[in-house]
């Protein structure tokens, strides 16, 4: 198990509206120096199925996919020790400052992607934004049970009313 500080920004502009939040970068992601890295992650198959494009395949068309559809996107973990990237091994969570997003963009609508992010989120976050989180079907390979049909129309409906 290690110590990792997250590696990267959050994604958002002034023009963001709701706010994604993930538990914490799996290594591939950290390895790739973005969200989402792993090859087998759904979430921007997901996003590009939902807003009927073509999945982007750098960082720069990733961004512009979001910021596109006014979403903002980050993580509710700035730290913790963590085995591999298995979100069942953090151990230690130090939260994000929020603030860095909140205070750039009228968000108001924040998105858990899974479990982890939804209960680290209510635990340290929630009464700093005021808004209380969608928890929605992880979009990770480990959450093989929800096939990419199944993700895109659980989040549907609440990334097309953004």
């Amino acid at each position: 198990m290690q110590h990792v500080e997250h590696p990267f920004p959050p994604v958002v502009d002034e023009h963001c509206r709701t706010l994604i939040l993930g538990s914490f970068p799996s290594v591939a992601s950290r390895e790739d120096g973005f969200f989402y890295g792993h090859p087998r992650n759904r979430f921007w198959p997901m996003l590009a199925s939902i807003f009927d494009e073509p999945e982007p395949c750098d960082i720069p068309g990733k961004t512009a996919l979001l910021l596109r559809h006014h979403l903002a996107l980050w993580d509710v973990i700035a730290s913790c020790r963590i085995e591999g990237s298995a979100d069942s091994s953090v151990r230690d969570a130090v939260p994000v400052d929020i603030a860095r997003v909140m205070d750039r963009a009228d968000i108001g609508r924040i998105i858990c992607n899974g479990a982890l992010s939804g209960k680290l989120y209510r635990q340290h976050l929630q009464h700093i934004t005021g808004i209380e989180a969608i928890v929605l079907p992880s979009t990770s390979p480990a959450n093989a049970a929800w096939s990419l049909s199944r993700l895109a129309e659980a989040w549907r409906p609440f990334l097309l009313e953004s």
